[in-house]
């Protein structure tokens, strides 16, 4: 153990051994709904067995990989709203094939960029006001989910958004689920999270067997132990067999790269920048250390995971449960990418665990991570307003990339209209033109 601690430096970060493993944990529980959500969606056009064998593997590599070359409390695994573009975009006009071939690439082109230190001056050139902001912004997106998830909130054809049925089980279980999270950490309970996570679950499963409830998938496991499914089927050698570039043009194929790329980068960095700054890893100038590490670990995960047959691999904003939960070095990642790896033969216990359970810790998170909206300074409208669109525009367009886009755009278009363009860094500029003919050809 002292080997451990002496490796991940626990005294540096003033933390233990038992305080990372419950973060790793926390941090797993709020993101191991990508073992469910990711073959559901990509199983569309591939092998959904495999491709929860491919996520779970991913998510490993990405996470020790984070834990070992940086030692943060980052974990890894295929992004949300990637998958559903590499399914419903790319590989339903293409083939699943090419669409891997593309996320191959970009985790190629991904890994040049950070060894060449270009990703690490794109977030050093982000103002610390609005690295502040999308740490607020990050926070109410994913409450957002949370919400989503528990079924507080629904779609609705009038209003987009709208109240969900409060008197059903899940509802009152995701309700009562926030409540004993809220009353843990009001009481300063170590893993708050974890457990307010396993008793909702636990009063689920009451409501189960007492038949106050019945869920569309049963809360009780089928199985103990099952091994994992092959990924034969959908993984990088498979995908060079029938892959078939004469459909997609030279052209088309470098846009859908750039595609991948261009929300991978700012995902990544959105989520990199809101997580540190809750952990406090930001220094005096906004700056994070190791930067270009956890860069390059992102990087290496991304082609993992598609040499093994999942979409992109990313730096999760899950990852800020763990970190809330007291989480400070990489081995609380490492805890998180074992789990991964573990599930890979308990998948039929884990697969049990309902939204209604994890999703009350995304919306305490949620409230943890916008306390620095107190930091911002909301005095100067040229600070301020920027910072605000970014704020809003993560929950409302569903996208943390897209936070980061109008909030540098506006950041980019005031400074210069107010005539303090050389407050701007030259990076800044490349990014704002960059976004714009994102917002041209690609949106």
């Amino acid at each position: 153990m002292g080997f451990i601690a002496k490796f991940f430096k626990f005294n540096e970060q003033n933390t233990d051994l038992s305080t990372e493993v419950l973060a790793g944990l926390t941090t797993f529980m709020t993101m191991a709904y990508i073992l469910a959500v990711n073959p559901d969606i990509l199983g569309n056009v591939m092998d959904k067995g495999g491709v929860f064998t491919a996520t779970a593997i991913a998510a490993f590599i990405g996470t020790a990989c984070m834990a070992l070359l940086a030692n943060y409390p980052f974990a890894l695994a295929p992004g949300m709203g990637l998958n559903a573009y590499f399914a419903f975009t790319v590989a339903s006009k293409y083939g699943w094939q090419l669409a891997l071939m593309a996320v191959l690439a970009e985790g190629v082109i991904f890994m040049l960029l950070s060894v060449v230190n270009v990703r690490e001056a794109i977030f050093n050139s982000i103002p610390k006001n609005m690295k502040l902001a999308v740490s607020v912004g990050i926070g109410l997106f994913i409450c957002f989910i949370g919400l989503k998830s528990g079924g507080m909130v629904v779609n609705n054809d009038v209003t987009t958004v709208a109240l969900g049925n409060v008197k059903s089980v899940p509802v009152l279980l995701f309700i009562a689920g926030c409540i004993i999270m809220v009353v843990l950490n009001l009481y300063k309970v170590k893993g708050a999270l974890l457990i307010g996570i396993l008793a909702t679950y636990v009063l689920g499963l009451l409501c189960e067997l007492t038949g106050i409830y019945t869920p569309e998938v049963s809360l009780i496991p089928h199985a103990i132990v099952e091994l994992p499914p092959s990924l034969s089927q959908v993984n990088i050698f498979a995908a060079l067999k029938d892959v078939d570039f004469s459909s997609v043009g030279i052209f088309n194929f470098i846009a859908i790269i750039f595609a991948f790329l261009f929300v991978d980068i700012f995902d990544t960095i959105g989520t990199l920048i809101g997580v540190s700054e809750k952990a406090g890893f930001l220094n005096k100038e906004g700056k994070l250390p190791k930067l270009k590490q956890a860069l390059l670990a992102d990087a290496i995960a991304t082609t993992a995971g598609a040499a093994l047959g999942t979409s992109t691999v990313t730096t999760y904003v899950e990852s800020a449960s763990g970190v809330a939960d007291g989480g400070r070095t990489g081995f609380s990642a490492l805890v998180t990418g074992v789990l991964f790896l573990v599930s890979l033969f308990f998948w039929p216990i884990f697969k049990v665990i309902p939204s209604f359970a994890t999703a009350p810790a995304l919306v305490v998170v949620g409230l943890f991570m916008v306390e620095g909206v107190s930091k911002i300074d909301f005095r100067n409208f040229d600070e301020a307003f920027p910072a605000f669109i970014t704020i809003v525009m993560m929950p409302f367009t569903y996208s943390i990339s897209e936070g980061l886009v109008f909030g540098m755009l506006s950041y980019v278009i005031i400074k210069i209209l107010f005539g303090k363009w050389k407050q701007i860094s030259p990076v800044m500029y490349v990014i704002a033109a960059l976004f714009v003919l994102k917002i041209v050809f690609v949106n």
